[in-house]
């Protein structure tokens, strides 16, 4: 069985032997994909440079415990999603309690996969936007930040960081309009 696109099996079964031009291949192999997987997880380059960076250290001195080559390239990513969700809960912390929404009652479990559904059909349409409108909207709008720490966070000005999240929300309502998911089942 192969091993991920940037390193062969071979490669990864002496890097995990203790080979350390081996490991230096690997981590320098997996640094483009794990950071360009952080991009479109995390809500600022930072964060994404961040988490890629804490997904090599992880990779660098755990990889002898990796039990199949084959696993490397989930476990990365697995690292790099839970470092992204890790950061923006300390975003959401700093959210006064007041201003956080109480979660809905649970519905039927064919209104939970219907939930789930427009879910995904709603993390598509995020996905799909360009970078800068993506970030925008999800500081401003997912993790509720004030503007002017996003425009600030992101190296915009007020005017431009409220000119690219009115384009995303029209793009966003655009595709989930032509997705057929628009204002909701209700």
């Amino acid at each position: 069985m192969a091993g991920p696109g940037w390193a062969s099996r071979q490669l990864i079964e002496a890097a995990q032997a203790g080979d350390l031009d081996s490991l230096t291949a690997v981590v320098h192999g997996a640094h483009p994909h794990v950071r360009r997987f952080a991009e479109h997880l995390c809500a600022t380059s930072q964060d994404a440079e961040d988490a890629a960076q804490e997904a090599l250290i992880v990779l660098y001195r755990r990889i002898g415990t990796l039990r199949a080559t084959a696993a490397l390239t989930s476990w990365m990513f697995r690292i790099v999603r839970n470092e992204c969700l890790r950061r923006a809960r300390t975003w959401r912390r700093e959210i006064p309690a007041e201003a956080v929404d109480r979660p809905a009652p649970v519905g039927s479990a064919e209104e939970q996969a219907l939930d789930r559904l427009d879910a995904e059909r709603v993390a598509a349409a995020i996905r799909a936007l360009p970078e800068t409108q993506r970030r925008v909207l999800i500081l401003r709008d997912v993790l509720g930040h004030p503007g002017g720490a996003v425009a600030e966070s992101l190296g915009l000005s007020t005017a431009a960081m409220k000119s690219q999240l009115h384009r995303a929300r029209t793009a966003l309502r655009r595709n989930l309009r032509d997705s057929g998911t628009g204002a909701g089942r209700g």
